[in-house]
């Protein structure tokens, strides 16, 4: 039965009332009903295991283990730290979502208003795209990769820093994304499902594989080759801290639409256990392959020369095994593809459906999101890498890191951990999150001055220091901002 046509008691907490503004509300943003909640422990775990498997989850790691300066084995403990940290901020926003049902679009107008939750959707959406072409132009690289190795690399002339297979590869991977989305969340879950534990099994025979060779060398060399003799004392400690930082930004685009997800889970508790099991245990014993393969493969392919290689499906072509290569190749397509679409894909496809629900379908919104996607991918070599893959990452994070802060504070502080469904789904000037012509301009003011904040320590040279605290910084500064400025609105509707 549909969540429009379920007769509910007047306590229901999914009832959204009897005749929903049709700007406000359909089918996929409705709250869910609880007999179409199929998700237990294992489903969530998927989704944190396939976000941490990622191409650009291990490019990531690799990148703060060589940039960081530090000790590789403190790299590895920032990042489980992260890991610990990211788990704390989901459970957050995950609760209520499994409560009432609702999506991040809809939950968002408990803050910025009916109408202006809009807002901070389309700034979700429009960040989720971003990550959506990144995460497919890193699945690609596995695609050219098992094409090189069984065409013999065969070049050619670039166009916009891609040769002919990696244009291929390209096309193969936006294609097979959109084929997997029109058949529906039931496939992308048992794709999940495969994904996760083929990609682990793959490392670990890499990682075999490296350290055959290695021998002797490999455990002295993950704690020496990524140090810096210029990074001690504070120094060290400010790279902690900012490895953990940009891990917690890496996180930030799930981590403030948790709710898309948690809605399908059963019940709280096997929420918590799927964001456990996923998020610092699985990121722990991810990590700790990546610091090694990466390590293991600069000392025995590139002999402690030059740049060590971040891309694992560059790595693996470096064995010299065909065989492995395809094999390794698939796997981690499918991992990437996986997280990409549950991520990246399926977010943004509610929030631009949230723009307008009668004329965007979540279809729609989904093949929009693939359309502008695949631009930005396209871009990826020529124009955002240039950037580097922190930065890029730290400045994402920068941008919804308030909108985080908002929302959980508006929950759990303004709001008091109760929601009116009722009043989210109407445009009554009496109703609850209605505040002026549906925007709360206060919640908007607040976003913007901490994100100003928050970006600034991405890209003003001399906040350099503040760069990985990006995330951290927008968070706080926009729920200390959203709660004075909430407080002033209620004193001045009661002295009225």
């Amino acid at each position: 039965m549909s969540a429009e046509t379920r007769t509910v008691a007047p306590h229901d907490p999914l009832a959204v009332g009897a005749d929903p503004h049709p700007d406000l509300h359909n089918a996929d943003l409705a709250p869910l009903p609880e007999d179409r909640r199929r998700w237990g422990w294992f489903e969530i775990f998927n989704v944190w295991t396939n976000d941490v498997q990622s191409l650009a989850g291990y490019t990531l790691a690799a990148s703060l283990f060589i940039t960081a300066g530090i000790n590789g084995w403190w790299v590895f403990a920032a990042i489980v730290l992260a890991g610990l940290f990211v788990n704390y901020l989901v459970n957050l926003t995950g609760v209520p979502s499994v409560r009432y049902g609702i999506p991040y679009a809809v939950m968002a107008r408990s803050g910025m208003g009916v109408r202006g939750a809009m807002f901070p959707a389309l700034v979700r959406g429009i960040v989720a795209i971003f990550w959506y072409g990144a995460q497919t132009y890193f699945a690609s690289t596995a695609v050219a990769l098992a094409l090189n190795a069984l065409l013999g690399t065969p070049g050619g002339a670039e166009v916009l820093g891609m040769t002919g297979v990696d244009w291929i590869s390209y096309l193969i991977v936006a294609a097979i994304q959109i084929l997997l989305f029109v058949r529906g969340i039931a496939w992308i879950e048992r794709f999940l499902n495969i994904a996760g534990p083929a990609v682990y099994v793959v490392m670990t025979l890499l990682l075999v594989a490296i350290w055959v060779q290695a021998g002797d060398e490999l455990l002295p060399a993950v704690g020496t080759i990524f140090s810096s003799a210029d990074v001690q004392g504070w120094a060290a400690v400010t790279a902690f801290l900012g490895v953990v930082g940009t891990m917690v930004a890496y996180f930030s685009a799930v981590i403030i639409n948790f709710g898309d997800f948690s809605r399908f889970s059963r019940n709280v508790r096997g929420m918590k256990i799927g964001n456990f099991t996923g998020l610092p245990v699985s990121l722990a014993f991810f990590t700790f392959l990546s610091l090694f393969i990466t390590a293991g493969a600069y000392v025995v392919y590139q002999d402690g020369q030059g740049e060590p290689q971040t891309n694992p499906a560059a790595i693996v072509g470096q064995v010299g095994n065909t065989a492995l290569t395809v094999v390794a190749a698939l796997t981690f397509l499918v991992a990437t593809i996986g997280i990409n679409l549950v991520a990246n894909f399926i977010p943004p496809a509610y929030d631009l459906s949230n723009l307008a629900p009668q004329r965007i379908s979540f279809k729609r919104g989904g093949y929009l999101t693939a359309v502008f996607g695949f631009v930005i991918g396209a871009l990826w070599v020529a124009v955002i890498d240039q950037i580097g893959l922190p930065k890029f990452v730290d400045t994402l994070g920068a941008v919804l890191a308030p909108l985080y802060g908002i929302l959980v504070a508006d929950h759990y502080v303004v709001q008091r951990r109760t929601l009116r469904v009722h009043d989210m789904y109407s445009m009554d000037p009496a109703g609850r999150y209605h505040y002026t012509a549906g925007w709360n301009l206060r919640a908007v003011g607040a976003f913007l001055v901490a994100a100003v904040f928050s970006v600034a320590a991405v890209w003003v040279p001399w906040l350099a220091e503040l760069s990985g605290f990006a995330w951290v910084i927008g968070a706080i500064i926009g729920a200390v901002l959203h709660v004075l400025v909430m407080r002033t609105h209620r004193s001045t509707v009661a002295a009225s």
